[in-house]
């Protein structure tokens, strides 16, 4: 799987993802995992969505989408589900692994939408079982206080510390809310991965775990400059076994090019 953050095109009108990921062979992977601003105006025209599931399969069940502020500031959210098949927010598995996938542009404005993806995400907490690994899939620097984290305002492009899961109080931040039922979930055995896409201004890539041992990752792409990274993760069937590497973007795409020759 192949996993990209803040990949939009500077000065494309606001309609392209960055060249190189146009131009990288993403048939290779099973799925593509997109951690938000894939377009700076990702869907202010009904076009510029058909572009991006031209180049990643939107309705592919491996691929997820975790909208960045630059996706859905525009509206039209309708036609992610269009093109996914699914709600901005949602929960899937497959081959032992289970992905959530989380709308952290969802504010208490919008209290239905708001409580429906957090109970959403109890539920999933509650009741996995069969699975080796929970994968939170999301944009946004969300992880302030987090045992053992530094502050996402530090490696992150946003940090919302303010971000609330549900409508129920101004105290269900991350740390107070998820965090403790993703605990639950690594003390039953299965592995939990948080992701985040909002990367890129700053640090490229970001990798620490939490003191109770939850795995925090993110990166993402910034312009042209050299030292973008993505991440890749492979999975090995047999063993139930998922690893993870940071690669360099310009590096990756070279490697393709000379296989290609």
């Amino acid at each position: 799987y192949l996993f990209v953050g803040h990949c939009y095109q500077r000065g494309s009108q606001g309609k392209k993802v960055d060249y190189r990921i146009e131009n990288l062979d993403k048939s290779i992977y099973q799925g593509i995992w997109l951690g938000g601003d894939v377009c700076s105006e990702a869907m202010l025209e009904y076009s510029t969505v058909q572009y991006i599931d031209s180049l990643f399969h939107l309705g592919n069940p491996e691929t997820h989408w975790a909208l960045g502020n630059h996706d859905a500031r525009n509206g039209n959210w309708e036609w992610y589900s269009e093109f996914t098949g699914h709600k901005t927010y949602y929960a899937y598995s497959s081959h032992g692994i289970t992905r959530i996938i989380m709308n952290t542009n969802i504010v208490p404005v919008n209290c239905e939408m708001l409580n429906d993806e957090y109970n959403m995400i109890s539920n999933v907490c509650d009741t996995i079982s069969k699975s080796d690994y929970l994968i939170l899939l999301m944009h946004h620097g969300i992880w302030k206080d987090v045992p053992g984290l530094p502050s996402p305002g530090i490696y992150a492009q946003s940090n919302l510390k303010y971000w609330n899961a549900n409508c129920d109080s101004v105290n269900t931040q991350f740390n107070k809310t998820i965090y403790p039922k993703l605990l639950k979930v690594k003390n039953r055995g299965i592995e939990v991965i948080c992701i985040l896409g909002d990367m890129g201004s700053g640090p490229k890539k970001f990798e620490m775990d939490s003191d109770d041992g939850i795995h925090f990752l993110g990166c993402g792409l910034y312009y042209n400059e050299p030292d973008n990274n993505v991440l890749t993760f492979t999975y090995n069937l047999k063993e139930h076994a998922l690893t993870w590497q940071f690669d360099n973007l310009d590096s990756l795409l070279n490697v393709q090019k000379n296989r290609r020759h």
